[in-house]
């Protein structure tokens, strides 16, 4: 292999990492702007208006097994107990932002 082939390899692998953390970042904000039109009502700030101990923090998302995307979404689709389902609301990329936006936020301490 020569220089040129391997400076094109290492130049498509930096712009490819760039483009995913670029898409990753539209993903958060999308999920935020979903979460605040359709969430924040019952979990502003990551707390839980109707159920005061089961917040969105850290600690009881790991606390009730809900610290995954695959967790959340399956959540915010289905509902449970006193939250409703969001399946037939949202479509499944702004269910799978607001996972994302919700671990985001529950990792930085809301």
């Amino acid at each position: 292999m020569n220089k040129l082939s391997v400076c094109t390899i290492g130049i498509t692998g930096i712009i490819v990492l760039g483009l995913s953390n670029n898409t990753l970042a539209a993903d958060i904000a999308a999920g935020e702007q979903i979460f605040n039109a359709n969430c924040a009502a019952c979990h502003a700030g990551g707390n839980n208006a109707i159920i005061p101990e089961k917040t969105l923090k850290k600690d009881v998302l790991e606390t009730y097994a809900m610290n995954s995307v695959d967790a959340i979404t399956t959540q915010v689709t289905n509902g449970k107990g006193a939250m409703p389902a969001f399946g037939g609301r949202l479509e499944a990329e702004d269910i799978d932002n607001v996972a994302n936006y919700v671990l985001s936020q529950a990792e930085q301490g809301w």
